[in-house]
């Protein structure tokens, strides 16, 4: 999904104070703004909290699973990917099928009622690094070229579920329209895994930004033993040639986040990346939180400037979980959909994954970091 927006510039603390200052001053009667949290969740392992919340309102569940085409998602729809263009609406999400997870697409003139169309991927063949998953689809539109990365892996857990499993890789289609139909580029490898680094069992898509004439890829990456969870950033001066992988994460990888949507807020200057947080609870590690970080300079964050969007403080039907989120512009509102579970218990083992359906909550823009009494 390609961003109308250039990268802002670095701004000094005083500037970005100045910038903050005025925003407030500035807020109309609908905005949205960085709260410190009065109730911090903390976990049995010590992994990072976020101090602050940044309120979303929720709408409930728009795309359920089950009745998806050919049975493509019958035991779940979530990992999503939406997004605009010519005035109708896109979504990308995983349904898990009989044969294993794919990327499905569905259209919407609302963003409400959604059509299912099926899978928008086949698997590989055999031997393939996506003969197992070929799912998680992220766009981005160059002139009248379409471009797809998406999440393959050669492993999954045993059927029914069929669960993607290390590694996650990130591979490459093209099409001349965002339906597709999507052509698979083998020859072209974005980037890969790599033993020794904090991508050494994950790197999978992530959203595309263009910057000073090449692109940034705000990519998931984690290790496997102990899995270690974060985002990194890729380069790239071509869409269809190999990037180049930053040699540190974004924010530090005790963060145990993954996935990434941006968008920036013109009237503050600041990025504001919305990501899923990775909980822990009774040994079991599942999606428990959306999370979104703030900044001005997109080759720099602080790990602090993080907030709570969602979690099951204020989603009305998802009791434990909170996936993967994607975030789209609407009007004064911004949209994010996520994936959560409607189970009154907490799904054991690999049933966690399953059953889920795709939500849909709301943000007043504009949206506003922290002021600087409150920094």
């Amino acid at each position: 999904m390609k961003s109308s927006h250039k990268h802002p510039g670095d701004l000094t603390p005083t500037i970005y104070a100045l910038v903050v200052a005025l925003a407030f001053i500035a807020q109309p009667a609908r905005a949205t703004s960085v709260e410190r949290a009065t109730n911090i969740t903390s976990y049995p392992d010590g992994r990072p909290a976020a101090k602050y919340r940044l309120e979303a309102q929720d709408q409930g569940p728009v795309l359920c699973h089950g009745d998806g085409p050919g049975q493509c998602d019958y035991l779940g729809a979530r990992d999503v990917w939406v997004w605009e263009d010519g005035g109708r609406y896109f979504m990308h999400y995983d349904g898990a099928g009989t044969n294993g997870w794919l990327a499905c697409l569905a259209t919407s003139k609302d963003l409400v009622h959604w059509t299912k169309l099926g899978p928008a991927l086949p698997l590989g063949s055999a031997g393939t690094d996506d003969s197992a998953s070929a799912s998680y689809g992220v766009t981005y539109r160059e002139g009248k070229n379409w471009h797809l990365f998406y999440l393959g892996t050669p492993h999954t857990t045993p059927a029914p579920n069929y669960v993607p499993a290390f590694p996650y890789l990130t591979l490459k289609a093209r099409a001349a329209a965002p339906t597709g139909p999507w052509v698979k580029q083998p020859d072209v490898l974005p980037f890969r895994t790599q033993a020794g680094t904090y991508y050494s069992a994950t790197a999978s898509p992530g959203h595309v930004i263009e910057q000073d004439g090449g692109w940034l890829m705000f990519f998931s990456a984690s290790t496997s033993d102990p899995i270690l969870r974060t985002l990194g950033i890729a380069r790239t001066r071509s869409l269809n040639d190999t990037w180049r992988i930053d040699t540190e994460p974004i924010v530090p990888a005790a963060e145990q986040v993954e996935n990434s949507s941006l968008h920036y807020e013109p009237k503050s200057r600041t990025w504001w990346l919305f990501t899923n947080h990775v909980g822990l609870r009774a040994g079991l590690e599942y999606t428990d939180a959306i999370w979104v970080y703030w900044t001005t300079d997109l080759n720099h964050w602080n790990p602090e400037h993080k907030a709570v969007v969602l979690d099951e403080r204020n989603c009305k039907w998802s009791r434990h979980i909170i996936g993967l989120p994607s975030v789209v512009k609407v009007g004064k509102r911004l949209a994010i959909f996520y994936d959560g579970n409607v189970a009154e218990q907490m799904p054991p083992g690999v049933k966690s994954h399953m059953n889920r359906d795709v939500g849909l909550a709301w943000l007043e823009l504009p949206l506003l970091p922290l002021s600087a009494k409150q920094n």
